[in-house]
């Protein structure tokens, strides 16, 4: 019996390492679940907050709109045709309210560049919508220097016509 004592007391022995190793492992392995779990729950749903956030900003400010007063200019031709003119009714926007004080004393100024460039014009210059495309770049860049340092977002037409 002393033996089988012995053998027990070795087996009880032997059992308290390889339990202790077993809950080592099991709560190592149940923390890892954990931290994967939250991880997952941060990157899959921790965004929607940053979302709501972005949607919650205020929506930017319409633009605002300077009148330029009519242009009636009489357009380059060649000798003996008949004189062709051009009537233009142009808007200027602008990004802010504010900018419009600043520009409306600078309004003669406007007029008398958009006058001397048009001027200049064929009514070849001026055929289809690539024409007047390039019209609208000529003057919103020849705007913007003369009212620097505020800057036009675009120089719109509300009104063209070539008689």
């Amino acid at each position: 019996m002393a033996e089988n004592e012995g053998a027990v007391g070795e087996a009880e022995g032997a059992a308290a390492p390889k339990s202790k190793f077993k809950l080592i492992v099991i709560v190592v392995a149940g923390l890892a679940v954990l931290a994967m779990g939250a991880a997952g729950y941060f990157f899959f749903f921790g965004h929607k907050s940053e979302e709501q956030h972005a949607e919650a900003a205020p929506p930017p400010k319409p633009p605002a709109f300077v009148e330029v007063p009519d242009l009636l200019v009489n357009l380059v031709g060649n000798p003996g045709d008949r004189v062709q003119y051009l009537k233009v009714k142009v808007v200027l926007e602008v990004k802010e309210e504010k900018q419009v004080e600043a520009i409306k004393p600078t309004l003669p100024r406007v007029s008398d560049i958009f006058q001397t460039y048009l001027r200049e014009l064929r009514p070849s210059d001026l055929n289809g919508s690539a024409g007047l495309f390039r019209l609208k770049e000529e003057l919103t860049k020849r705007v913007n220097v003369a009212l620097a340092p505020n800057q036009v977002n675009a120089v719109l037409f509300k009104e063209i016509v070539v008689q």
